[in-house]
Formats: C-alpha cells, structure tokens, sequence
C-alpha cells in the first residue's frame, strides 16, 4: 500500500479547518420518517466522525417547497422538528470531535427509482425531466424567486445550529443542474439563454441570496457534475473556456468550495489537452477559478458507484491512484461514499494501514444504516 500520509494532511482554508482531507460524500439513505432525523442518523453520522472523517457532509436534505424531494424518506431541512433532528445531529457529529456541513438540496422534475410521487407536481426550469422527457410544471418566476429565498432559509439555519459548512447540490440533473443543462432548460426569459453562463443565472442568485445569510465568512460548498442521472455522458463543458464560463460566476457570487462528482476521480476531464494523465474534473475546476475543490468519484472501490447500486458488488482496493494526484496538489480534498456506506471505519484504516479488513460495498448495505 503506498504512504498514505498525504491524505492526512490537515486543511485550512478561511473558516473551515479539518484534521485530515477526506470527506464523507452526500448519499441519500431514505431513513428519516416523515423527512425527520432522529437518533438513529446522529448515531450513523457520529460513527463517521469517530472512524476519521475530517469533513463529514450530509445526505440531500430539502428546502420548504411543494415536491423538492424524490423519495419518502428523505430530510427536510425546514421545520422545527426537522431542524430540532438537525441539530441532534451536529451536536452528536461534534461530540466525537468531527465537523460537518448539510447538503442542501431540491430534486427538480427527477423521479423515484421506487416509483415514489410528491403530493404536489414536480417543477423544473421548462417542465422537463431530460430532453424532450415532459414531467411536471414549469417554474414561475414567483415560483424561482420563492426558492431562491427557500435555499437562502435553509442555509441561515445551517449556521443557526452549528453546522461548520453548508452546500448546495448543484449536480446530477436535479433542479439547480436542470437550469445549467441546454437539455433541460429550454427557457426564453433572463434564467435561459444558448450559453451556459446565461443558464448559471439561476444558480448566481442562490448563491448570492444564500452568501447574504451566511455572512461573508462562513463556508459555502457547491456541487456541480458534467454527467446526469438523465444522461452519463452529458456535458455541460465541452472545453477549458466554457468550464471557466459557468464556474467562475458561481465563485464571484459567493461559493468558497467546488465538489467536483465525476464516475470515476481517475479520468482526465479534457484528455485531448493533457493527456490520459491529465487533470480530472476537480483539477480543471480548481486550475480555472483558484477555488478549493474537492474530488469523488469510486474512491477506493473496484467498480464504479451505477454498477454497484445497481447491484453489483464492489471490492475494496488500493488508493495508488488518488495518493499520485494528491501528491501534485491537483485538488484539496477527496469525498468517499460507498466504501463508507459499508465500513464507518474506512478513514482510521487507511490511516493505520489495515487494508485487511477494509469491507467492500454490496447494495444490501442500503437497507441499514450500519
């Protein structure tokens, strides 16, 4: 196994301090009834943090507006009995010496793989699921300015409780990604437009209503992705210049961190450019704008996350890859997601070396919060 110690590096930047530069990534678990967290999610977060998390961050949890989440069971992060659940939570995460930041999130027009439906019709930019796909209303500019404020609601009350970062998931085809894609936005008003800065609008105005919140100084994270749950092999930025396009006024309006989510962190985002061993997406991202980023994507498994929720097994590996890019500053931090769905534990392993009885990912651990 290589040396490891790079990833237990400690981080500072601004008002966020961690121990070390892994980070547990969002994965939505589905078991907070009524969208209230309770005990049993304190006790699963608070797990992460004792195994060595430095950056714990939350499952998507919504903002108060009519069908912003795709499956029952998903958090609320408005109300006060969610909010109280929250705050049970951090404090837990805390308690065992971890920070944490809640993803913030509304899933736009996509659907339950379970077949799930909101009482309320979905919304998105141009009524649509994916191109050419119709699925529920198209938003009202009272409608998109009522969920700006929504965002900007939820994010204060990530501060109030103590939370030490929020973000906002801005990826994955749900609905602020559905404002950045030409496939989904098909909008001929100021929240539209042919070029992806035009289309970024939208996302400009959360996170600048979400900075005036916070305050100037408190960690706003955002997570954006080339690839759809609607289409893996979209892209949003076909080169360099359009990636800068859309990143740049989103870190000019106030975002601090870029969680870059691609399938697989060990891909070259512009091959033709740099190469095979070219930087990935969280590279570029950070090369563009000088944010910090961070990276995910299949870290420290052997098969990429579709496959393995899919229902195929998954084995923990080596980290020889992640150590080398690591190693040339090619982004900050590294968010882990299914090996730490199965093994709390992964981080304070990887540390010690006990490669040996790291644990693999099977879908089965999804039916608990282990």
């Amino acid at each position: 196994m290589p040396d490891s110690d790079i990833l237990f590096r400690s981080f500072e930047r601004g008002n966020l301090s961690l121990k070390n530069r892994i980070v547990m990534a969002p994965m939505t678990r589905s078991f907070a009834p009524e969208g209230i967290p309770g005990e049993p999610n304190a006790a699963y977060y608070r797990r992460r943090a004792e195994g060595g998390v430095g950056l714990i961050l939350s499952e998507g949890t919504v903002i108060n507006r009519p069908a912003s989440r795709n499956e029952g069971g998903i958090p609320f992060f408005h109300g006060e009995q969610a909010l109280a659940g929250w705050k049970g939570v951090i404090d837990a995460v805390h308690g065992a010496g971890g920070k944490m930041g809640p993803q913030i999130w509304h899933t736009g027009s996509t659907k339950s793989q379970g077949g799930w439906e909101p009482e309320s019709p979905v919304e998105s930019p141009s009524g649509l699921l994916a191109p050419g796909a119709p699925r529920g209303d198209v938003m009202t500019e009272e409608a998109i300015a009522d969920t700006v404020a929504a965002f900007a609601s939820a994010s204060a009350d990530a501060k109030r409780l103590g939370f030490d970062l929020v973000e906002l998931h801005g990826a994955h085809g749900y609905l602020i990604d559905q404002f950045f894609w030409g496939g989904t936005n098909e909008r001929e008003d100021r929240y539209g437009g042919a070029s992806i800065k035009e289309r970024a609008r939208f996302a400009g105005e959360v996170i600048a209503a979400v900075r005036a919140a916070v305050g100037p100084d408190y960690p706003l994270a955002l997570r954006v992705s080339q690839w759809k749950q609607q289409d893996f092999a979209a892209r949003l930025a076909e080169t360099p210049q359009l990636m800068e396009d859309w990143l740049q006024p989103l870190i000019d309006a106030g975002v601090d961190i870029l969680h870059c989510s691609q399938r697989r962190f060990w891909e070259p985002e512009f091959p033709e450019i740099d190469g095979e061993e070219g930087l990935n997406f969280a590279g570029w991202a950070k090369k563009l704008t000088g944010a910090t980023t961070i990276s995910v994507g299949s870290v420290g498994l052997s098969g990429e996350f579709i496959a393995a929720f899919g229902g195929e097994a998954s084995t923990s590996t080596g980290i020889e890859k992640l150590v080398k890019r690591m190693e040339r500053d090619e982004f900050d931090l590294i968010a882990v997601g299914r090996a730490l769905i199965s093994d709390p534990n992964w981080a304070e392993k990887i540390r010690t070396g006990d490669t040996g009885s790291l644990k693999g990912f099977d879908r089965s651990a999804l039916g608990e919060l282990v």
